[in-house]
């Protein structure tokens, strides 16, 4: 009998959820079909897409710089940090999915349900905010990756980097599956780009499996700390949060049937751990690549343009140094992002809709996500013309922002998740809330600590 109940309860969330507001990116959402009764493998081929869109954010040029740097400073001894963060990353997006599979909502449009119209709104703007901090690494990355490659000026090739907005359009009238199918090729060549130059700077294997063990020097070693606190704080983002919550539900699966939901969420979180998996592996290969060749040369990696001829500079990385290693890296930050803000405007339609419930047509709903996100970098651009280390300095900034805006994603997901009276019998187990809010606790307090140590209020 009260295994009856719960499954009502369960069936009455999920009913009333699709019920009560539009859905989440209604134009997709549900609209890739699932097999009934398929085999386990075919059943994964299915789900397997959302899982990509998802890792873009883990391994956005906003990492590049932190990991390279982390492997040049203090060789593999960060490996164990990138490691730490990818679990963290596992934990809180399987629970992102299975927010949004259960209840039929994203998390932007649960958190304004339950909250006031004040706050509701302070919480729009800081999330907003943090959706504007996410697409300045990408779009000063693709911008920068363009005047590489092509000859762009930076401003040009930002004002490029802002029209994909116009490619997404074009693309969800194709299917959701084919914006999956592009962003899984641009993330297979930042893997192969980043693979490949690791082979060649010939990393010493015994101690790169070394350092994936915890080392207490990680703790004792201020500049260690500092830095490993800036790979956490710049690979777990705020807007994957609410993105995983929403495109977990653009499969067509029966959600009125337990055993369909509960094989929904099954198949999504394994998705979204074997994508993450990569993107684990993309930020270990950075950190590789710094530590096997700027490891003690001392060289200046503090931006894209520095790392890109320090790659074709024979004196600092060796006989391995060609222009087709800098051109190699331009093309893998070029593929970041811009499968990172193809995402982004994702992420920043889902946090309009589900906040402020914008009623407007969807292209101008981008468009205006797009020139939220693009003008202050714009703006910096013109203002510093020619002095692209002030441009890159603003990625110092966006990580600040960040930082402000993670707790006001994961104490609403830890929260929703962990309700019966929501979640009904798929609410998390008591040892992953524990486990749950006890990591929220501990990124809170470390992004805390960068934001002082940025402003320079802690030595």
């Amino acid at each position: 009998m009260a295994n009856h109940q719960t499954k009502s309860t369960t069936k009455h969330h999920l009913l009333a959820s699709t019920d009560q507001q539009q859905k989440s990116l209604d134009e997709v959402n549900s609209s890739v079909s699932v097999p009934k009764n398929a085999g386990f493998w075919r059943t994964l081929m299915a789900y397997t897409g959302p899982g990509a869109l998802i890792a873009v954010g883990y391994m956005d040029p906003g990492n590049w710089i932190t990991s390279i740097s982390g492997g040049a400073t203090y060789r593999y001894t960060l490996l164990t940090v990138i490691l730490m963060s990818s679990l963290i990353a596992m934990l809180l997006q399987a629970m992102s999915a299975r927010l949004g599979i259960v209840t039929g909502k994203d998390l932007a449009q649960l958190t304004r349900e339950r909250t006031g119209k004040v706050s509701g709104i302070l919480l729009w703007i800081i999330t907003e905010a943090a959706i504007v901090a996410t697409d300045i690494a990408e779009i000063i990355g693709s911008g920068i990756a363009l005047e590489l490659l092509f000859g762009f000026p930076l401003i040009v090739g930002i004002l490029i980097t802002a029209a994909d907005v116009l490619l997404l359009l074009v693309l969800m009238h194709l299917g959701f599956r084919k914006i999956e199918a592009i962003v899984a090729t641009l993330v297979a060549v930042i893997l192969f780009v980043f693979l490949y130059e690791v082979i060649l700077s010939q990393p010493q294997m015994g101690a790169v499996l070394k350092g994936y063990l915890p080392s207490s020097h990680v703790v004792t070693n201020h500049g260690m700390l500092y830095l490993s606190l800036g790979i956490v704080g710049a690979t777990v983002m705020p807007h994957d949060l609410y993105l995983g919550s929403s495109i977990s539900q653009t499969r067509n699966f029966d959600r009125e049937d337990r055993r369909s939901v509960a094989q929904a969420i099954r198949f999504t979180t394994i998705d979204s751990n074997l994508q993450l998996t990569v993107a684990f592996v993309v930020n270990s290969l950075l950190l590789i690549l710094g530590a096997a060749l700027f490891y003690g040369t001392n060289s200046d990696l503090g931006r894209f343009v520095d790392l890109y001829y320090a790659l074709g500079n024979n004196q600092i990385v060796g006989a391995i140094a060609s222009p087709i290693l800098s051109m190699l890296f331009a093309l893998a930050l070029l593929a970041s992002g811009q499968s990172s803000t193809i995402t982004g405007t994702l992420a920043g339609q889902i946090i309009m809709e589900g906040f402020i419930k914008l009623k407007m047509p969807l292209w101008a709903q981008r468009l205006l996500t797009r020139l939220i996100s693009v003008t202050p970098v714009l703006a910096f651009a013109i203002y510093y013309h020619g002095n692209e280390a002030k441009i890159e300095n603003l990625l110092t900034l966006s990580q600040v922002f960040l930082s402000i805006a993670l707790p006001f994603a994961m104490v609403p997901l830890v929260r929703f998740t962990s309700n019966r009276q929501l979640m009904g019998e798929f609410a998390n187990r008591s040892w992953v809330t524990y486990v749950a809010w006890i990591v929220t606790v501990i990124l809170i307090v470390l992004n805390v600590y960068l934001i002082l140590n940025t402003l320079g209020i802690t030595g």
